[in-house]
């Protein structure tokens, strides 16, 4: 009889991380789904979620060995590609929320935004937006932001490393973001946006890098809907915990 987690008649599955590049579109819930039954396992964890609007590299623990590291995969740096819609602020500083206020946006010229974006990198407070994960109460700020409720939260430092333009138009701006742990992007896009003095919200977000990772080693995520195809896939592409842990000693040491 298979163990609790495993499909009779095949091997029991040894622990390990595994790189998923999350497409557009499916939430880190259900790329966690499709990982738990390809490989047969129940004890899936991930280091840091993304929206389901957002894409790329999401960490994934298979197993309890592997679960154990959760916290200290998600101490690292992170880095993002983003969009950010200039002209339209939202309820939720992203493309999924209400719109609240539009205003027209005054031709920009790349050393206007370098200028501001200057003003943003390295060390700040900034207030984590009334959307989000983070918990009050035993509630996420979600539940009560649904309700009409305001929860005021104290703004908590992060840093922003490097911070670079990568295009400009009309009505958006791309920019590149290595930040701390616990940095949002979508509280940062509508600072930008303030700051600019025409409001913005984000309306893309590719995260590339996460600590010791990277989205160029990750297995393509629109690739993990058949079962067999995902199992032989992640099963190549898995790291073993001793050499996830060997990896994070020394980056932890420094």
């Amino acid at each position: 009889m298979a163990a609790e987690g495993e499909i009779a008649g095949e091997a029991p599955l040894e622990a390990g991380v595994v790189l998923v590049g999350k497409p557009v579109g499916p939430s880190s819930f259900r790329m966690v789904q499709l990982v738990r039954r390809a490989l047969s396992v129940k004890k899936v964890g991930h280091a840091g979620t993304l929206d389901p609007f957002a894409s790329g590299l999401l960490v994934l623990c298979v197993g309890r060995p592997a679960t154990r590291l959760i916290s200290r995969l998600m101490g690292g740096d992170k880095h993002y590609e983003a969009e950010l819609r200039l002209g339209v602020e939202t309820t939720t500083h992203d493309l999924d929320g209400e719109v609240v206020a539009e205003r027209e946006v005054e031709a920009l010229d790349p050393d206007r935004v370098e200028a501001c974006l200057a003003s943003f990198r390295g060390e700040q407070l900034q207030v984590p937006p009334q959307y989000s994960a983070l918990k009050h109460k035993g509630k996420p700020l979600y539940y009560y932001a649904r309700r009409g409720i305001v929860v005021e939260k104290q703004a908590r430092p992060v840093t922003i490393k490097a911070l670079e333009l990568v295009a400009l138009g009309d009505s958006f701006l791309r920019i590149r973001v290595e930040c701390s742990k616990g940095t949002y992007i979508r509280t940062l896009a509508a600072d930008i946006g303030r700051s600019l003095g025409c409001g913005a919200h984000l309306s893309a977000l590719r995260r590339t890098q996460s600590g010791l990772f990277s989205v160029a080693d990750a297995v393509d995520g629109a690739l993990l809907g058949e079962r067999e195809e995902a199992r032989k896939l992640l099963l190549a592409a898995m790291l073993p915990v001793a050499t996830v842990e060997a990896r994070l000693t020394p980056a932890e040491g420094g």
